[in-house]
């Protein structure tokens, strides 16, 4: 590749860095519709079962800066085929016949993955043209999000058929197959660049984020133990703190806290952040609440599966919205995309509160979903990268995910709160009401994020018409 352009032997490159990053996002999605299936099969509580799906969000967030930085030098190639190695390794340990820390620890593995996401993008940036560039990146950001849309019902379907090893099974044929592809595909990174990373920096990070993320998803810890849950929350304040101390001074920052303070991109990680606890908060009390028995007074008793497949229209119309994207970025700006696509979801938000006596009214309200995050997903790498060097993509995308990954487990943490406040004493479910008032609150947290999009939209307005 030269002056950005495909050479002959890279013909299979996008749909490499599509189908990675949509492998990465199916695998991390299996932990969702099995936490039961895990729990019955080991013998294990559902608190334990839920780390399986926490364990995995937790290595993500943890491993994609460092990833980031290291696929910013000149081994990306190396570190991409590494961690898809890894992520194999992980998927094995999750289909062996082994005890459930084994389970844990494979799927810890598996969340390794989360950060090739990142990659992908900085992939496509150095070796595309600018203009087909910049809709890969913004189709790997989409299926970055859908891919759970993929890997749910199957993961639902083969374990009700043949249990849960046999659903981890697919995540080890699916990551196996893009190690592959990888392989064949997967360019060395142009030549010039730095891959030294800061470990000290790494470390503090690292702890700040599991301590960030073990509170998002310890609802009881604030519950029973509040005092213990706000030293822990000063704690990884304070950490946040010396990491960033820790940039500044740094020669070789894991994240370049100075570009990172940048208006456009703090307004964008401040708008994926709030987007993040609204898009993930819909998602899970849709779920939810189609599982829940109709005995309740509400919901419709679906199996896992079935749950499954009301995702279906959240993954159509989420790619039908990234498709559409690059058409729409022609004749608006991307902080208005953002902005619109907030606006979409905070509408499947007011669907699903005044309307979800219906099966249908839940597709409807899915679909909506999708279309909006689709958007929403598409339109964010153009924003960060519109002011962000191509030798820092995956750095600064990496630093965008793991807004993404905090605020997609607070939303989670809020949706459970809400509902269990709304949880009547002996009552195994919330009431009614309480899904209404998490709809609310979503609906809060997408106007924040319309309104940051408007502001990083008027900014780029001003700074153009100077």
């Amino acid at each position: 590749m030269t002056g950005g352009r495909v050479v002959p032997e890279a013909r299979l490159l996008v749909p490499a860095l599509i189908f990675v990053a949509l492998v990465v996002a199916a695998v991390v999605s299996l932990g969702t519709p099995l936490i039961t299936s895990v729990a019955t099969s080991f013998r294990v509580s559902l608190g334990s079962a839920q780390w399986t799906l926490t364990v995995t969000l937790l290595s993500g967030a943890v491993a994609t800066p460092v990833l980031g930085r290291l696929g910013a030098g000149p081994h990306r190639r190396a570190t991409i085929l590494a961690t898809l190695a890894i992520v194999v390794a992980g998927s094995a340990l999750t289909v062996l016949p082994l005890p459930f820390a084994w389970l844990l620890a494979g799927r810890a593995a598996q969340g390794v993955g989360l950060g090739l996401t990142a990659l992908m993008m900085g992939v496509a940036r150095d070796h595309l043209p600018e203009q087909r560039g910049a809709a890969v990146i913004a189709l790997i950001s989409v299926v970055s999000i859908i891919g759970a849309g993929v890997g749910y019902p199957l993961a639902a379907l083969l374990a009700e058929l043949g249990g849960v090893r046999a659903a981890y099974g697919l995540g080890l044929v699916v990551t196996a197959a893009a190690l592959l592809t990888a392989w064949r595909s997967m360019p060395e990174a142009p030549e010039g660049r730095s891959a030294r990373v800061d470990v000290a920096g790494a470390v503090v990070l690292a702890a700040a984020l599991v301590l960030v993320l073990f509170l998002a998803g310890e609802r009881e810890l604030w519950s029973r133990h509040l005092a213990v849950a706000a030293v822990l929350a000063v704690v990884a304040v304070v950490l946040l703190g010396v990491w960033a101390v820790i940039e500044l001074r740094s020669a070789t920052p894991l994240v370049d806290v100075r570009a990172v303070r940048h208006p456009a991109v703090a307004g964008a990680n401040l708008a994926m952040f709030a987007g993040g606890i609204g898009m993930y908060l819909l998602l899970t009390l849709i779920t939810r609440y189609a599982q829940t028995p109709s005995g309740a007074g509400y919901g419709f008793g679906l199996t896992t599966f079935a749950a499954g497949l009301v995702l279906i229209p959240f993954s159509v119309l989420g790619f039908a919205a990234g498709k559409l994207a690059p058409r729409v970025r022609t004749r608006i700006a991307d902080p208005l995309l953002l902005a619109g696509s907030a606006v979409v979801v905070g509408g499947g938000f007011a669907l699903f509160a005044v309307a979800r006596s219906d099966l249908a009214e839940l597709f409807v309200a899915m679909g909506v979903l999708g279309f909006g995050v689709g958007g929403f997903s598409a339109a964010m790498p153009g924003v960060i990268l519109a002011v962000t060097p191509r030798s820092e993509t995956s750095s600064a995308m990496s630093f965008n995910y793991v807004v993404r990954s905090v605020g997609y487990s607070l939303g989670s943490a809020i949706g459970g709160l809400i509902l269990a406040a709304g949880t009547g004493p002996g009552r195994l479910f919330p009431d009614d009401r309480a899904y209404t008032t998490a709809a609310l609150a979503g609906i809060g947290a997408m106007a924040i994020t319309t309104l940051a999009s408007l502001a990083l939209a008027r900014r780029r307005t001003s700074e153009t018409t100077r």
